[in-house]
C-alpha cells in the first residue's frame, strides 16, 4: 500500500518540477516588449556657419540660429547686421569648395547662394536672414500669416 502511494508522490513530485523548470526556461528567454526608442537623424555637416539678422525682425538670428542647429549645422556666430532691409535670406560662401553648401541652401530653401571668397573669413558661410525667414523655419506658420494680410 505505501508501495505505490510512493510510486504515486515521486511521479507527482518529478512532473511538478519538470513544470517548474519547463516554465522557468519559457520566461526566461521572454522579455517585455518595449517600443523601440524614436532616433531623430541629424546630419552633422562639417563646416562653420554665421547668421546675421539681415531683416530687422525681433529674435531672427537666433531662430534661425536654432532651426540650423536643429538640422545639423555648426552655427559659431550671430549677431544683428548694420543694414537690415533684406527681402529674403541670402547665404554668402565664404568658402566655396564647402561640402555642406547645397545642403544648407536646400534646407533654407533658397536659391540665392552668392560666392564671396575671402581668404581671412573665419566660417564657410554666412546667413543673411531675411523677413521670409519664418516662412523658412516654420512653413505652416508663414503661410497663415500670408494669408492674414
Amino acid at each position: 500500500m505505501f508501495r505505490n502511494y510512493s510510486k504515486t508522490l515521486h511521479l507527482n513530485f518529478a512532473v511538478g518540477v519538470s513544470s517548474a523548470v519547463l516554465a522557468a526556461f519559457l520566461f526566461a528567454g521572454c522579455e517585455e516588449e518595449k517600443p523601440a526608442p524614436v532616433v531623430r537623424e541629424v546630419r552633422s555637416i562639417k563646416g562653420e556657419v554665421e547668421v546675421l539678422n539681415s531683416c530687422s525682425m525681433k529674435g531672427a538670428a537666433t531662430k534661425m540660429q536654432a532651426f540650423l542647429r536643429n538640422n545639423g549645422f555648426d552655427v559659431v556666430h550671430i549677431e544683428n547686421e548694420r543694414l537690415q532691409n533684406y527681402e529674403e535670406t541670402v547665404i554668402v560662401l565664404r568658402n566655396p569648395e564647402w561640402e555642406g553648401a547645397q545642403a544648407l541652401a536646400a534646407t533654407l530653401k533658397t536659391k540665392n547662394v552668392l560666392v564671396l571668397l575671402n581668404k581671412n573669413a573665419t566660417v564657410d558661410a554666412v546667413v543673411h536672414t531675411g523677413r521670409d525667414f519664418q516662412q523658412i523655419i516654420e512653413p505652416d506658420q508663414g503661410e497663415q500669416n500670408d494669408s492674414n494680410k
